[in-house]
């Protein structure tokens, strides 16, 4: 009898000791990696074409005709950006924050925004020919203003430009 209650308290005791050893020696939760953060710097006319930049941080950057043509932006930050004429065709922007974001004269072919946040931001005399917007969050104004000029059908998603605006 004796050598049963031993065993039991040793066996709660290690129990309570693991259970110690997990709460006093908590481990650090791991950053990404290989971050990307090009916030508030001048990228003007720089080539990303065909790079991985999934989560990469560009806020408030100046990326006047640069090319990102390819590149995958997925889940990106891209706030109070100036893309004035930037090559964006092809790229996957999937749950971009892309807010505040000037891309006027940009080329949007074929680029994928599915789940973007593309609140505040400008598209005038984007080509915006196969972009597919399924789900995205734009405002009403750009949407009507992009509905205007909606075309084709986005080569990796099958979704047609119009679909994905709900243009009329």
């Amino acid at each position: 009898m004796k050598k049963i209650w031993v065993r039991i308290f040793s066996l709660i005791l290690i129990l309570i000791l693991a259970w110690l050893w997990v709460i006093i020696n908590p481990k650090p939760a791991f950053a990404q990696v290989n971050t990307i953060n090009y916030s508030n710097t001048s990228l003007e006319n720089r080539d990303f074409s065909h790079l991985d930049l999934t989560g990469g941080t560009f806020v408030a950057a100046e990326m006047r005709g640069t090319n990102f043509q390819g590149t995958n932006l997925t889940n990106a930050i891209l706030t109070k950006g100036v893309l004035l004429k930037a090559n964006l065709e092809a790229a996957n922007l999937t749950g971009a924050l892309v807010d505040r974001v000037t891309l006027d004269g940009a080329n949007l072919k074929n680029a994928i925004f599915t789940e973007a946040t593309l609140t505040r931001s400008r598209f005038y005399d984007a080509d915006i020919t196969g972009a597919d917007f399924t789900d995205a969050l734009i405002d009403r104004y750009q949407v009507s203003l992009l509905c205007q000029r909606a075309d084709g059908v986005n080569p990796v998603t099958g979704v047609a430009t119009r679909d994905s605006l709900g243009c009329r």
